[in-house]
């Protein structure tokens, strides 16, 4: 009978189903290459799709209305027998407390990327060995993705995932393939997660997490104090480039942010734009024409 009572009891608990993390389109562009025979490439995506998706790639507990949006555009150029060179471009967002808006996190293009891959050819990502550039490189940017959007929730959140993605880039040292090199100034796959985890661009970070979590996610409630905010962050990355300027991480925040910091400052309650406009000027001259356009 008691075994009965608490049967009852767990059915009658409220279900949550818990999700892998990413909610990613993989879209696989072979236009540009002379192949009559598209099936390898409609098979290439489905098989990316399924290991980005179904993977579970941390210990984390996600439910189906947390999973990270995402996008992947990998556009093949070349292809011969099993052998691709492509460029893969990168998306992602976060959703924004109390709207339906997503706020874009991520946006960013790796020209250096070629690949072997066989039709039905398994995926399988093992974080002690290196032995797919394909795998490797899609692995990288799911935790580069997830750690992202963790650090717009919570201080440095991404920690452990910007980890999983370094340990990549140290496995894929001994690999001939291009994007891992260790060499600076050519903004590579190591630069990037170097300068997510170093002390050096600590005011990214914080800048990622003032931004989304005390700026966006307020601005429904107190339009006044989130905007306030997030001009703030943007002075975060003022005393950032003074100390290491053109920063690759700053480039890669304003290319997913540029427009949407235009609509911020253009609409609802004034602040000091003119301040606005110079700080954003001398952190991101590359938007100059961007931020001429805010008006208010």
């Amino acid at each position: 009978m008691r075994k009965l009572i608490l049967l009852l009891f767990l059915c009658a608990l409220p279900i949550t189903i818990l999700a892998q993390e990413l909610n990613c389109l993989v879209t696989v562009n072979s236009d540009q290459v002379s192949q009559t025979n598209q099936q390898i490439f409609k098979t290439l995506e489905r098989s990316l799709n399924d290991f980005v998706n179904k993977n579970k790639w941390t210990n984390r507990v996600y439910r189906e209305n947390e999973r990270v949006n995402a996008r992947m555009f990998i556009t093949v150029t070349q292809y011969e027998s099993d052998r691709f060179e492509a460029n893969i471009q990168i998306q992602s967002s976060r959703p924004v407390f109390n709207t339906s808006y997503e706020s874009p996190v991520f946006n960013y293009k790796d020209n250096a990327f070629n690949f072997q891959y066989q039709e039905f050819q398994p995926l399988v990502y093992n974080e002690n060995v290196f032995d797919s550039n394909l795998v490797g490189v899609i692995s990288y940017y799911v935790y580069i993705i997830l750690g992202l959007d963790a650090d717009t929730f919570s201080l440095e959140g991404g920690d452990d995932l910007f980890r999983k993605a370094q340990n990549i880039v140290t496995q894929a040292q001994s690999s001939n393939f291009t994007g891992w090199s260790q060499q600076t100034g050519e903004r590579t796959r190591f630069e990037l997660v170097d300068n997510l985890l170093s002390n050096s661009f600590r005011e990214y970070r914080i800048a990622m997490y003032n931004y989304h979590r005390k700026g966006l996610d307020v601005l429904g409630d107190n339009n006044s104090t989130g905007k306030q905010i997030i001009a703030g962050s943007m002075r975060l990355f003022e005393t950032l480039i003074n100390r290491r300027p053109n920063a690759f991480l700053i480039q890669t925040f304003f290319d997913a942010k540029a427009e949407e910091i235009q609509n911020i400052f253009s609409d609802g309650p004034k602040i000091d734009i003119v301040r606005l406009k110079e700080t954003l000027n001398k952190v991101a001259p590359f938007y100059s024409n961007t931020w001429n356009e805010i008006n208010y």
